[in-house]
């Protein structure tokens, strides 16, 4: 038995979004890094990283170049996750988008369909009052 869900395919406005996004070099690459920095195995590198930096010796304590090094990721990671953030955002975005035009196109179809429908009315009311008046005396 599979812990993970089903994979759903993407909203079909998405995917269209995806593929034009996946043209872009600069886009592949931030894609890339990011989902790499959101997984365990940049968790493991890091602890593997950390442990031999200290268990080698690399450099005395407080550990200025470590330091150093840490805080240039981080410089990168935060603008990785805004840049996912914003990839995410244009996502939503596409999607909220092209369910606004389905809303406005089933409003147009409801107004054409209730127009029929007083048209069907008013046809049969009409066919009642002939009706009414054949066999009237």
């Amino acid at each position: 038995m599979s812990v993970h869900p089903p994979r759903r395919s993407p909203h079909p406005a998405l995917a269209a979004h995806l593929e034009e996004r996946s043209r872009d070099v600069q886009n592949r690459v931030a894609d890339t890094i990011t989902r790499f920095a959101g997984s365990m195995l940049f968790v493991y590198v890091h602890v593997v990283w950390f442990a031999l930096w200290l268990g080698l010796g690399v450099e005395d304590f407080p550990y200025g170049l470590l330091t150093m090094l840490v805080s240039l990721e981080a410089i990168f990671l935060s603008t990785f996750v805004l840049v996912s953030q914003n990839r995410s955002d244009a996502a939503r975005q596409v999607v909220a988008e092209h369910q606004y035009g389905m809303i406005e196109t089933e409003g147009r179809q409801t107004e054409d369909l209730l127009r029929l429908s007083r048209q069907i009315l008013a046809l049969t009311e009409e066919v009642h009052r002939l009706t009414v008046e054949r066999r009237a005396p």
